[in-house]
């Protein structure tokens, strides 16, 4: 298992308070400056098929939890509907509430378009990790 480590250095602002003011200056305080480093860690080989599978499993979870979103707002939606022909006294409500709805429903089901794109596309790559190569008639 080879493993790789990248250091990123990063500077950072830190205001010395004990310095003193400088005679003659702006009348700022004095300033020193700190460096930090981040450590990251690159996998190869089985890790990295073994990281697309995990992530293709969250975006499949995700995915699930999408349309499970847009059915719940949906049949609110619907809910709403019926209930503003129902009850006319409070029927702009539950327009309004049908609207907002249907909206959610529309935004739950992008989701979950979305995530099942990103399920494909970490599909794809394990498949490219693991060296395996599918021969596919149309793609």
């Amino acid at each position: 298992m080879a493993e790789e480590k990248h250091h990123h250095h990063l500077f950072h602002h830190k205001k010395d308070e004990e310095a003193e003011q400088p005679a003659g200056g702006y009348g700022g305080e004095a300033t020193e400056y700190s460096e930090t480093t981040v450590t990251e860690v690159v996998s190869t080989g089985e890790d990295e098929y073994e990281t697309y599978k995990k992530e293709e499993k969250q975006h499949k979870h995700k995915e699930h939890l999408g349309e499970a979103g847009a059915i719940a707002a949906g049949a609110f939606a619907l809910y709403e509907k019926h209930e503003a022909k129902k009850d006319p006294e409070h029927a702009h409500r539950h327009k309004i509430e049908e609207e907002i709805a249907a909206a959610a429903a529309v935004g739950s089901g992008g989701f979950a378009f979305h995530e099942h794109h990103e399920k494909k596309k970490d599909h794809k790559d394990a498949e490219e990790a693991s060296g395996e190569k599918k021969h596919h008639l149309f793609g």
